[in-house]
């Protein structure tokens, strides 16, 4: 009988009026990377929470090289060594990363004063057995979310953990820090070091795991080695159906021009950028990190200003020297960080949604609250946002309810043209054909839709035409209809379709 590092075996777990686990088993090896995927909700989280310490199951059984452990606490969880990395990190970032390293466990000298260089020197060990070259007496604000995803993992290795749970650890990353924390996996993966790996990035689990489980209301669907499985399988062990069908039909025949930008120009961003966007058409924007995708959004809103280059909305110049002017304009930007840029997370959902156009239902500075509550529900019902009501506090949603809202925002303001960049960052799949859904219904229905996307299938799935950026400029054009994942990342690498 195989002795794996860390076995579940038929794990229940039940909460007020929900089965979050029923019957569930897993396992990792030592030096195995196992990704988890499945939708919010799906029960992914719940079991790691419960191999963490933070939940005890109400029935089941877990092993550590072959013998049964209870893990009463997180404490006791790090002491067997399992360690958990959650998305929101637990760092202070006015301390040093050797002290955030090695908190509450510092090595001391005489008199019980901490040894400052010893400190340094076990966290710079830490860090060297990542391949990790920061300086640990940096202080944690300095460093970027990828270092600072490190000193956690540090932290872990610092307490012997031979298993790091990361929790939707790329959700932020991209480019480089993405590489970053892939080369780091791969030194835990060979000291033998067990990594479990929950996303929703279904191209990361082909670049990074070894084995992939999926689960799906509260059950584990099946496990499979990721050699022995291609990504349309996995979607569709995932929701039920390939990933093909869960985009919606492409649209009709489009309408009157809403937007054209001609030779746009930000020095070191966008060179002489070139487009138009209709009404009832979905226009993709590709391109990889860097290429000045989000720029271009920003310049379109008044976010960003222009070195050169004129806007046209519906025919007529105009100049667009902030998003308060873009708004007047009629324009809606869903930006790529909803948290940061989309949201007010310390407001409820009815205010985060009348934010954008809280003028027009005021009168003498006061806000005619009936009519805003009107407007509001009338838009959550429509788009679907499930939340207890509108007075909960929109950081409590999921984050396909929390793209909702951003959504629901912008509409309220009477958009024709909205922006989405990234517009399924970050949600599962279900809450992603959800936003699909929406966005073909609003480009239906005369909207003009321009949508930056990092995913090739979203890209070729969602848009009626696609513009490839390379380098801050369009190096292609092409209908979605006819496009390929090979011939968009061709353009979006070297700029030109060739071999390389």
């Amino acid at each position: 009988m195989v002795e794996h590092l860390v076995e579940m075996r038929d794990i229940t777990k039940v909460f007020p009026g929900v089965v979050a686990l029923d019957d569930v088993s897993f396992a990792c090896e030592a030096g195995e990377v196992h990704a988890v995927v499945g939708e919010n909700g799906a029960g992914k989280s719940t079991l790691m929470k419960i191999l963490a310490g933070v939940y005890q199951p109400d029935a089941g059984e877990i092993l550590i090289d072959g013998h049964p452990v209870r893990i009463t606490s997180p404490h006791e969880a790090q002491r067997l060594g399992i360690g958990i990395i959650y998305q929101e990190l637990n760092l202070l970032p006015d301390m040093t990363i050797a002290e955030n390293v090695f908190l509450g466990r510092e090595p001391r000298g005489t008199f019980g004063i901490v040894d400052s260089r010893k400190l340094e020197q076990q966290a710079h060990n830490v860090l060297r057995r990542l391949g990790v070259d920061i300086d640990p007496h940096l202080r944690l604000a300095r460093l970027s979310v990828a270092q600072a995803q490190m000193v956690e993992i540090a932290k872990a290795l610092s307490l012997d953990a031979r298993l790091v749970i990361m929790d939707e650890p790329s959700a932020t990353l991209g480019g480089r820090d993405l590489e970053y924390l892939f080369d780091v996996i791969r030194a835990l993966k060979q000291q033998g070091v067990g990594v479990v790996y929950i996303s929703h990035r279904i191209a990361e689990i082909f670049r990074i795991a070894d084995r992939v489980t999926v689960f799906k209301d509260g059950k584990t669907v099946g496990t499979q080695d990721v050699s022995q499985i291609d990504r349309p399988t996995l979607v569709r062990m995932m929701i039920g159906r390939m990933l093909s069908e869960a985009f919606p039909r492409r649209g009709g025949a489009p309408g009157e021009e809403v937007l054209r930008v001609e030779h746009l120009t930000c020095k070191g961003r966008l060179d002489d950028v070139s487009l138009k966007v209709r009404r009832g058409e979905i226009v993709g924007i590709a391109g990889l990190v860097g290429a000045g995708r989000t720029e271009l959004a920003e310049a379109i809103f008044g976010a960003r200003p222009l070195d050169g280059g004129e806007v046209f909305i519906q025919g007529v110049k105009v100049k667009i020297p902030s998003p308060r002017h873009a708004l007047a304009r009629k324009l809606g930007f869903l930006t790529e960080d909803r948290n940061e840029g989309g949201l007010v997370l310390g407001l409820s959902v009815r205010e985060n949604v009348a934010l954008p156009s809280l003028d027009r239902r005021q009168q003498a500075g006061f806000v005619d609250q009936r009519i805003e509550r009107q407007v509001v529900t009338s838009i959550a019902q429509d788009l679907s946002i499930r939340t207890p009501s509108l007075a909960q506090d929109v950081e409590n949603l999921s984050g396909g309810n929390r793209q909702k809202v951003v959504l629901a925002k912008w509409l309220v303001s009477g958009p024709d043209l909205l922006i989405f960049d990234e517009p399924t960052r970050g949600i599962d799949v279900g809450a992603k054909e959800e936003i699909w859904n929406l966005m073909r219904t609003l480009a239906d229905q005369g909207k003009a839709v321009l949508m930056i996307s990092s995913e090739l299938l979203e890209i070729i799935g969602m848009s009626d035409r696609i513009a490839v950026f390379h380098r801050g400029r369009v190096v292609g054009e092409m209908p979605a209809g006819t496009a390929t994942e090979e011939a968009v990342m061709m353009l979006a690498t070297y700029g030109e379709a060739h071999d390389g």
